[in-house]
């Protein structure tokens, strides 16, 4: 059993962090920046959005390193630097999380490494087979071990076969670790798929198959309709669901991207959330160190 499994068989319910992308956003970062360069150029920033997560009473606070692929550094002419901008960036976590909170135990914090999709299609629909795309991952994976981190967050996946490539990588280079893989699904007549047409049932299916620990959904969706995918995955496992909801659906306004669920809002649908399934509640794109206290707040109270 990995070090998140036995805090959740301890504490029951556990509460992740909120957005990355849309903080370094308000932080600075420009379009067409790479996220993942911020590692080793605004190291104090990567640091204390780590810090502010685990003062807001995140159990787990994930890495600066979603784009740390080979193929996703490569866009920016940074793929030589994947080991280093991995490393630093698992690092700087575990640095933040520490400042903020002391001690062992209950109280602790954990750092999870996050992995995000690629941006290449597998064959036939690309050109990058099985192969080459877990070797891709398995050398991003291997940096964030290097950097110090013992969970592995997959997340924001659309196709199975990729999030499948992803998890083998991880397994094979540590079956001690935990990982988790989380998919992006959008409602369809009769229930939910990502873009790629994967529903519920399959992602359970295979992922489980592959050996991960944990599983469930992030991104795309409000939390009123994460609940509901909540319950569909939860009707095909037993396994710890992560859910990391979105602060309600983009809006274009002004010319900036706004999010309008309120840490309050979202603080009053938790315990729906817990009710259909989830294990573990965070946030994605629009949440902020605000909306997590406001989950813990609501987790601690049920």
């Amino acid at each position: 059993m990995g070090l998140l499994l036995e805090r959740l068989k301890e504490k029951k319910l556990l509460v992740g962090d909120g957005a990355w992308g849309t903080v370094l956003q308000k932080s600075g970062l420009k379009a067409g920046e790479c996220p993942e360069e911020w590692n080793v150029t605004h190291a104090w920033e990567i640091r204390n959005i780590a810090s502010q997560y685990a003062r807001a009473g995140a159990d787990i606070v994930l890495t600066n390193t979603f784009g740390g692929s080979f193929f996703k550094l490569k866009k920016y002419s940074l793929e030589a630097r994947t080991r280093e901008l991995n490393e630093a960036g698992a690092r700087l976590s575990i640095e933040g999380a520490a400042a903020a909170v002391s001690g062992e135990g209950a109280s602790g914090c954990f750092v999870a490494a996050s992995v995000g999709p690629t941006g290449e299609f597998l064959t036939p629909l690309g050109v990058v087979n099985e192969e080459e795309m877990e070797a891709v991952f398995a050398e991003q994976i291997s940096a964030l071990l290097e950097g110090g981190v013992r969970i592995i967050v997959i997340e924001t996946m659309t196709a199975i076969e990729e999030a499948l490539c992803a998890v083998r990588a991880a397994k094979k280079l540590d079956s001690s670790i935990d990982v988790a893989a989380t998919m992006t699904f959008d409602p369809v007549p009769g229930g939910f798929k990502t873009m790629m047409g994967v529903d519920c049932a399959r992602a359970v299916k295979e992922l489980t198959a592959a050996g991960v620990d944990f599983l469930g959904s992030n991104c795309g969706n409000g939390i009123d309709q994460m609940i509901p995918i909540t319950r569909e995955i939860r009707r095909y496992t037993e396994l710890p669901i992560l859910i990391q909801s979105n602060a309600g659906s983009p809006e274009l306004i002004n010319g900036e991207t706004v999010f309008r669920q309120s840490p309050e809002y979202m603080a009053e649908r938790v315990g729906e959330l817990v009710e259909a399934g989830a294990d573990i509640v965070g946030g994605c794109c629009g949440t902020t160190p605000d909306h997590i206290a406001a989950i813990r707040n609501a987790i601690d109270s049920l």
